[in-house]
């Protein structure tokens, strides 16, 4: 099996607007790097204020955008970029991401920098309506004013498309916005960024990058039922719904990025950095929802600021999150028999790997993850990995599962993955395979 690292939303499905907008509360509305699509009222003047945007000003929010992995939650796979319309299943109802092209009808054509400011920075529509938090603006409230006028200008500069993006199908009461008031009164704190003078600048601007723009968290921390990240445990790993290889959307999970040994502990500086410019290290290679994004996010970052988000996440404090109660000897003595078949000559019988056949299952993230559901999904699918990968291909694909082994095999197999090698994780079942399915 190919180890394969969810690392960070963010970024988010970073990475990502994409990681937020699945795992995130109540459903909302349109939502996306800007918030909804409808405009102010037609009396409000145009706000075609990128008229006087300079060349620089727009290549540094396209910059930006990519760091918000924008493009990956606002452009559908036929669709026109940011044009919208890209569908999320949370636990509250489908989604659509906003068209968040220029175009006046449909889009952000008649929205004010002010507007786009106030909808990251506290949340709101144009018409000041709440947005749900699918729109990462607990993240993206960190944004500094500059920056958020740079990504303003650069949003207003691509070429305008009219699209009607469908209408969110919700259950009740999540529909309505109002409820938002008492949400952000408990889970919301506004305002921009600010630096930890106690700290030098590099971490600063890693920090700024990993718990704003690129809003790793959104992906990377357990959520309470009302959809928020739980503080306390932050960045020690998170659920959500994404597409899988050929459309179908599965669960999923991303991994703790804490310096936990099931977490970052073993990974340099320098290997974090090289996972998020390549997708690939001496550990571990993407692959799922995490493909969007290495390959739209954060490969286009500078090294400069890639180092500073490694040299943040490096400095997280341990935190084992919840590895959950390891399964009882005779599941693991199956999951056992099935490793040594199916998997050891490539992962080895002491979990660390072959070169150029299997990554190590020994302390990777992926296994230890407190949710299993990516683990399951590289048995049963394989890692549906990059091609071409930026990185290249440091082990080859490995093959998949799901129709040689049943659904307690492959429970049983990443039960044995999850408590060998001194790894930290707890039982998987066959009803949790099934689900994958």
């Amino acid at each position: 099996m190919n180890q394969v690292v969810a690392f960070t939303r963010p970024f988010a499905q970073a990475l990502a607007c994409r990681f937020s907008l699945m795992v995130a509360v109540i459903a909302g509305a349109q939502a996306g790097c800007s918030g909804s699509s409808q405009g102010p009222a037609a009396n409000t003047p145009a706000a075609d204020e990128s008229a006087g945007a300079t060349p620089a000003l727009i290549e540094r929010g396209e910059y930006l955008a990519r760091a918000g992995n924008c493009r990956a939650c606002h452009t559908t796979a036929v669709g026109a970029p940011f044009a919208g319309g890209v569908v999320f299943e949370t636990r509250f109802g489908k989604i659509y991401s906003a068209n968040i092209t220029p175009d006046p009808d449909t889009g952000i054509g008649k929205w004010t920098s002010r507007q786009f400011l106030r909808s990251l920075r506290k949340g709101l529509r144009a018409n000041d309506q709440h947005l749900y938090p699918v729109f990462p603006y607990p993240a993206f409230t960190k944004i500094t004013d500059e920056d958020a006028a740079a990504l303003f200008a650069y949003l207003k500069s691509v070429p305008a498309v009219r699209n009607d993006v469908p209408r969110n199908d919700m259950s009740l009461p999540f529909g309505q916005r109002w409820l938002l008031g008492a949400w952000n009164a408990m889970f919301f704190a506004e305002g921009p960024y600010k630096p930890d003078t106690a700290k030098s600048a590099e971490w600063n601007r890693g920090a700024y990058l990993v718990t704003g723009l690129a809003h790793c968290s959104a992906c990377h921390s357990p959520r309470n039922l009302l959809g928020a990240e739980r503080a306390a445990n932050a960045m020690t790993g998170g659920n959500y719904r994404d597409e899988s290889a050929g459309g179908v959307i599965r669960p999923w999970s991303a991994p703790n990025l804490t310096s936990a040994s099931n977490g970052l502990g073993s990974w340099s500086v320098a290997e974090i950095t090289a996972y998020l410019k390549t997708g690939t290290n001496s550990y571990a290679t993407a692959f799922g929802p995490m493909n969007a994004v290495i390959l739209k996010s954060t490969r286009h970052l500078s090294d400069a600021d890639l180092r500073a988000m490694a040299v943040y996440l490096k400095g997280l404090g341990p935190d084992e999150g919840d590895p959950g109660v390891p399964a009882k000897s005779e599941v693991l003595q199956a999951g056992e028999t099935v490793y040594n078949v199916n998997c050891g000559t490539c992962h080895q019988p002491d979990g660390m790997g072959a070169e150029d056949a299997g990554p190590r299952m020994a302390g990777s993230l992926v296994v230890q993850a407190s949710d299993p559901a990516a683990l399951i999904n590289s048995i049963l699918y394989g890692p549906d990995v990059p091609d071409p990968a930026p990185g290249g291909h440091r082990w080859r694909p490995m093959e998949a599962y799901g129709d040689k082994l049943s659904d307690e095999e492959v429970a049983a197999l990443a039960s044995y993955l999850r408590t060998a090698w001194n790894n930290k994780g707890g039982e998987v079942t066959a009803r949790q395979v099934a689900k994958q399915r």
